[in-house]
């Protein structure tokens, strides 16, 4: 079982997010307070693109695992700063097939729906840093690692501490890809 390791919302459209003691998350919308909230899509690229798009980035997790890996090449990062709602421990986030469903304390479900695509809003936070979260595998295929999007099932307060259960959806599993 993993563990959330911090919970972040911003009201403003601002890249880092302030660390709270606890989020709420509202069924079919997302953190409640938080500037990417709602049921059609709030990041403005995506808005410019199309408002009417469903908001599959309700929420977005990241794990601390990355900031570990990243503090070791050198770079000061800490949870929230790179824009997550959920800053986790313990659970492959990357490795999640679409449609996992992860419960988040002791009432929040949120349902994984794919990759967060990491935008140059990274590289102006820390230069370099959007080639330690963007590369390349041995097969040349891109690989995304700044964290993963979800939507909100079942409502519910999330906090640093509590416990995440995950629940896998039925096989044939579909592999995570950017929304």
């Amino acid at each position: 079982m993993g563990r959330v390791v911090a919970v972040s919302r911003s009201e403003e459209y601002t890249f880092t997010k302030p660390n709270q003691d606890a989020i709420t998350l509202v069924a079919g919308l997302g953190v409640e307070g938080d500037v990417h909230q709602g049921v059609t899509v709030k990041h403005r690229s995506r808005v410019r693109r199309d408002p009417t798009q469903p908001n599959l980035r309700q929420v977005h997790l990241m794990h601390a695992e990355l900031h570990d890996e990243l503090n070791a090449s050198g770079f000061e990062v800490a949870a929230g700063q790179l824009g997550e709602n959920v800053t986790t421990r313990g659970v492959d986030l990357l490795g999640l097939p679409t449609g996992t469903r992860l419960h988040l304390g002791p009432h929040a479900v949120v349902e994984v729906t794919g990759l967060r695509n990491p935008c140059p809003q990274i590289e102006a936070f820390r230069q370099g840093l959007l080639k330690e979260v963007v590369g390349r595998d041995e097969d040349g295929n891109v690989v995304r690692k700044a964290g993963i999007m979800s939507v909100v099932l079942v409502g519910g307060e999330v906090r640093p501490g509590d416990e995440i259960r995950v629940e896998l959806p039925a096989e044939p599993h579909s592999p995570l890809g950017p929304v």
